[in-house]
């Protein structure tokens, strides 16, 4: 029901993932909605995240592709990569996407401000425009759906590096990169770079990169880049970022080394966007990283004020952020009471080979279920055996012993994505190792391998060799563990 003493129900800052969504669910329900963006619609995710990332990602897999054709029976010319074409077809494209969210709002009703706006006191915000010009509305309700940006590293000479936003804008490709971080956004990133050509080396401070995944899908990925080129060092961090004589840069790692490179990436992480609003005047309550904080229902300290998305730091994942903001609208506006399930999230991370993964670890199902049984295949893809790249393909199973409920996929390898997302649905239907075992695969895919892993071995680390469906011959690693097992 409209609240008429204000000027709009709901007043969204941010027009990424959360803010659009939710201002769509909002007024399709009948609320009065505004939504204030001070870069472009779409966010992150369509601007400087998810899509133009995945589009250069696929980009940079033609090379591969290429290589791959000799073995096909293909005779190709060695191909020749346009940067600056990428770049402006990417670009083309972003705009049309940001084109689409703004007809999905305009097409709902929402009125839309490109400028920043600020909580300006109770039930007020300040909206001011490109051009200096100052508008105050009051809403009844606020969500803050900011987003986050990228860390930039404190070292000398940082003013020279850059953050992952800078990569989608680069006027030439660099031939020589130095990638900081072990991240997601890191891994990524230097495949993309090796992928149209680059020498990368990439350093992490940690003993390896990924933390949080799997320790398999770790390992097995160290291996796959290494096999590409990529210069892996861990246990090092940048000191500091030099202009070389050449015209290069200098990167000076914290053990004294030198490398000269064309670039230097910092994909260090990123936080929660949330300084310059008004928020911790308005009471607002932000933590360490400068997250706000909120409740089940997304309600920050200050009642009319609401947060989602990035800026709130729980799991920052696109689908995350839309499942959140529909929640918001639908609990303000549409009487529901529904609270956010964290549980089963499918993610990927999209290195060369990609990654994909769902439910726990292996070193969570250790630690917090006891006995559990680990299922686990290597092989070279079919593709792979004509083309001559050799790369290998990881997948895993994690199973509850007691209930024989598969706790975890993972998977290492090409279409890693695109196979997994159904087994997330599996395992949110609660599927066992046995329905698994029921499941016909789809014969010949690497997707049927998740089905047919039926061996049982009592021991740990034993292994057996096994005729693959595709017609190779593999090696399958079971483990059996329990609560304290060694690893």
């Amino acid at each position: 029901m409209p609240h008429t003493k204000h000027d709009f129900d709901l007043f969204v800052v941010g027009g990424g993932s959360a803010g659009v969504r939710a201002a769509r669910v909002a007024a399709s329900l009948g609320a009065r909605v505004a939504l204030c963006e001070d870069k472009a619609l779409g966010g992150t995710c369509v601007n400087v995240g998810c899509v133009p990332k995945k589009l250069m990602v696929l980009g940079a897999h033609f090379a591969d592709e290429w290589r791959d054709a000799a073995g096909f029976g293909w005779s190709v010319e060695p191909p020749r990569h346009d940067w600056q074409r990428l770049i402006s077809n990417k670009d083309a494209e972003i705009a049309r996407l940001n084109g689409v969210y703004a007809r999905l709002l305009q097409d709902r009703g929402v009125k839309v401000w490109m400028g920043r706006a600020r909580i300006a006191g109770a039930h007020r915000v300040e909206v001011v425009d490109a051009q200096g010009g100052s508008t105050v509305v009051t809403a009844h309700k606020v969500l803050v759906a900011t987003g986050g940006e990228p860390v930039r590293p404190n070292v000398p000479g940082s003013e020279r590096v850059w953050v992952s936003d800078d990569i989608f804008h680069l006027p030439e490709m660099p031939a020589r990169v130095l990638v900081v971080g072990g991240g997601y956004i890191a891994v990524e990133l230097a495949g993309v770079f090796a992928g149209y050509g680059a020498s990368v080396t990439q350093i992490y401070r940690g003993a390896l990169f990924l933390r949080g995944f799997d320790r398999d899908v770790r390992a097995h990925l160290d291996e796959q880049m290494r096999k590409k080129g990529i210069d892996l060092r861990f246990h090092r961090d940048l000191a500091r970022v030099d202009s070389a004589p050449s015209g290069a840069l200098a990167a000076t790692l914290d053990d004294g080394s030198t490398l000269e490179v064309d670039g230097v990436l910092a994909a260090i992480g990123r936080v929660p966007r949330s300084s310059g609003m008004g928020l911790e005047e308005a009471g607002v309550e932000l933590d360490a990283r400068g997250a706000v904080r909120v409740d089940a229902s997304f309600q920050t300290s200050v009642p009319w004020i609401y947060a989602a998305g990035d800026v709130i730091d729980r799991v920052q994942l696109t689908p995350v952020a839309l499942a959140e903001g529909t929640l918001i609208a639908q609990h303000l506006f549409g009487g529901a009471s529904r609270v956010p399930d964290y549980d089963l999230i499918p993610s990927a991370v999209f290195s060369n080979p990609p990654i994909a993964t769902v439910g726990m670890t292996e070193e969570e199902a250790r630690a917090e279920l006891g006995a559990i049984d680990v299922y686990k295949s290597t092989f070279t893809a079919m593709k792979a055996t004509l083309g001559g790249r050799g790369d290998r393909v990881l997948m895993k199973l994690v199973v509850e012993r007691s209930t024989d409920r598969v706790v975890g996929v993972h998977m290492v390898g090409a279409d890693a994505a695109e196979i997994l997302q159904g087994f997330a649905v599996a395992l949110r239907c609660g599927a066992t190792k046995a329905q698994f075992d029921a499941t016909i695969g789809i014969h010949p895919s690497a997707a049927e391998e998740l089905v047919t892993l039926r061996e049982r071995c009592q021991e740990p680390d034993h292994a057996v060799s096994v005729t693959h469906p595709e017609g190779r011959t593999k090696r399958v690693v079971h483990h059996r563990w329990e609560r304290g097992s060694g690893s």
